[in-house]
């Protein structure tokens, strides 16, 4: 199944992996990768790749999607080095590949993407045990696309910051997984105050701690008076 949305169709191809694709024939790709949900999957299609943070780095994936004059963005402080996985070096990737900070502005082709901070608050719910943090202030990058002119926000993995409320969005890919990240709860709050024209949610179910029910959250933001729609991510086909 593949959400059409004005001049837009997206896909959710699980974990936090989202494609877009516009009536022009750009396509985009959110955090490619991780837990098998891009195995077998060699699309090629990609004129832009954009990475949140070491957690979504893939570049297995990320050569499964992006075509050979991609662009890719890549938050500034994932480091290859640190992350216990085998991957290869941003700048080793055959692409262009582009470093980011938390509010930076670029445009690539026919999309503008700006970044916006995305962490879990030390006095918030989102904590270890111990109190510590899995995303701290300056791991990770939310994205905002304007594709073809339509607005779609991806928060990354991050609580609900403040800011995010006044944002302009058309269509918000809902982080729901809770745990450590923000919970349907927060996330059905914030597509309140967006009031987008659509909330596709993402980025739950993949592993334990991610477990969300997103039907109950469909059915909070519908009755909210805000269009939401739920994607199968196993049902695609390349």
């Amino acid at each position: 199944m593949t959400v059409d949305f004005r001049n837009l169709r997206v896909s959710w191809l699980g974990y936090a992996t989202a494609r877009i694709e516009s009536d022009s024939g750009t396509v985009a790709y959110l955090d490619p990768g991780r837990y098998g949900v891009l195995d077998d999957y060699y699309a090629r299609d990609a004129d832009l790749v954009c990475v949140t943070h070491d957690h979504h780095y893939d570049s297995d994936a990320i050569r499964s999607v992006a075509k050979e004059d991609a662009t890719v963005v890549v938050f500034e402080a994932v480091d290859p080095a640190g992350i216990d996985r085998d991957v290869e070096a941003v700048e080793d990737l055959p692409y262009e590949t582009v470093r980011v900070g938390e509010e930076d502005h670029r445009t690539v082709g026919d999309v503008d993407l700006w970044t916006l901070p995305a962490y879990n608050e030390a006095d918030g719910s989102h904590t270890r045990d111990d109190g510590s943090l899995v995303h701290p202030p300056g791991f990770g990058c939310g994205f905002l696309l304007s594709v073809g002119g339509t607005k779609v926000f991806w928060p990354g993995d991050s609580d609900v910051l403040k800011g995010f409320e006044r944002l302009s969005v058309d269509l918000f890919l809902a982080n729901i997984g809770g745990t450590i990240v923000m919970d349907r709860h927060e996330a059905a709050d914030l597509a309140e105050a967006l009031r987008p024209g659509l909330v596709l949610p993402i980025h739950y179910d993949t592993i334990d701690i991610l477990e969300a029910d997103e039907e109950a959250f469909a059915a909070d933001v519908a009755s909210r008076g805000i269009p939401v729609v739920l994607e199968d991510p196993t049902d695609h086909a390349v």
